[in-house]
């Protein structure tokens, strides 16, 4: 008899074709070839309660008034508080809701693993139901960088440790962040360094003929941490020598009109083109079409930070040339092979416009170092190659 599996997640596509990240999606979906997977994700306005998405039997728990709930999504519920404050009056009904919504799938259900995407909130409302159900029911813990990097402070830190503590295994998408969950007491041996995939097969691959378009592309959030603005400000001296140039950033965040009125202000807004979230399949075309992607990766005021940064893979992928910033949680990506990419200090705009010229005024450099990058990412971040890991993990965790 197939086991199953109970997949804990705040971040997943909420109807066939949503803009929402889809890096739970896929994992589920290709550990259906060998679990059952049971997906438990909020509610959110125009979702369903209940459907099959691609054999995955999804259920998503109501924890206000529809048109109210606003917690999950657009962005995650860290941003979504930090956009409106009066949101964190949603926040018991959620946990509350996620709580029983879990109790009722282990009655309901003979679950052998809960996989937790976040250790706050799916890992600690995992761990309390097991403990309510009074079912040793062993927990699988991932931590993709917000939930250890967007919550500081000591009780966080006190939750994080108990948490991981209860679970069978913890997964992150870095080493870095392993070194960061070591740091506040989780025990080394029960930490696995497991980023989530890309399709480098199927969907992110190269053009077959891909010519220059005088694009500089950023994918992501507009939100404080990644950096964004430097990369606007940077565009000034690069227009200098390139006024063809066009920056287009595809994504949406509190950020945006701030970002907006910043490139009006350097005279440069006909040349920043905001496209918007832009659906998955879409993507890409557009890492495809550019000539760089730029990633200019900050640590936040609160200390936020990226966990991997999964958009250098996919840049990577297409064969597109990438510079991003030099911070921790790159190095699994980069640092074993320079040639791959350039790496710039964060918020350093001078070298941001450098950088960006170089590529620019250098074809033949700018197609290496897209095929050398494309050539470092199949071989370490493919889905089936990250999904195989899942699985054994899952596997030797059920025992």
């Amino acid at each position: 008899m197939r086991k199953r599996i109970l997949v804990l997640t705040s971040t997943f596509p909420r109807w066939p074709g949503d803009k929402e990240p889809p890096f739970v999606f896929e994992l589920c979906r290709r550990l259906q070839q060998t679990f059952d997977v049971f997906i438990l994700a909020p509610h959110g306005p125009g979702s369903k309660l209940m459907e099959t998405m691609d054999g995955l039997n999804i259920r998503r728990y109501p924890y206000f008034f529809s048109k109210f709930e606003h917690l999950a999504y657009h962005g995650g519920i860290l941003a979504n508080l930090k956009e409106k404050p009066l949101r964190y009056l949603l926040l018991p009904f959620f946990l509350s809701a996620q709580l029983l919504h879990v109790c009722i799938m282990l009655r309901r259900h003979r679950i052998n693993l809960i996989h937790a995407h976040w250790i706050f909130p799916q890992g600690l409302i995992a761990v309390i139901a097991t403990m309510l159900s009074g079912k040793k029911i062993p927990i699988l813990c991932t931590s993709h960088g917000g939930d250890l990097y967007g919550l500081q402070g000591p009780l966080f830190r006190k939750i994080k440790k108990w948490v991981l503590g209860k679970a069978a295994a913890a997964t992150v998408v870095s080493s870095a962040m392993k070194a960061d969950l070591t740091k506040i007491g989780v025990r080394p041996g029960k930490i696995s360094v497991i980023p989530m995939g890309v399709d480098l097969q199927n969907c992110f691959v190269p053009a077959g003929n891909q010519t220059k378009t005088g694009c500089i592309l950023f994918v992501g959030r507009l939100v404080p941490k990644k950096g964004l603005r430097f990369l606007i400000e940077a565009m000034p001296e690069v227009l200098r020598s390139h006024p063809d140039t066009i920056l287009k950033i595809a994504g949406d965040g509190q950020e945006k009109d701030s970002l907006v009125r910043l490139s009006e202000k350097l005279g440069i807004r006909s040349r920043v083109h905001f496209v918007g979230s832009v659906e998955n399949e879409c993507l890409p075309t557009l890492y495809q079409s550019a000539d760089a992607a730029v990633f200019p990766f900050v640590v936040s005021e609160d200390g936020d930070r990226e966990g991997f940064g999964l958009v250098v893979v996919e840049a990577m992928g297409c064969g597109c040339p990438v510079i991003v910033s030099h911070l921790p949680a790159i190095n699994d990506i980069v640092l074993d092979d320079p040639g791959t990419a350039t790496l710039v200090p964060p918020g350093n705009v001078r070298a941001l416009a450098s950088t960006i010229l170089d590529i620019r005024n250098d074809d033949k450099h700018a197609k290496k170092m897209g095929e050398s990058a494309r050539a470092s990412v199949m071989e370490r971040f493919d889905w089936e190659i990250i999904a195989e890991r899942y699985r054994g993990l899952i596997k030797s965790s059920m025992v």
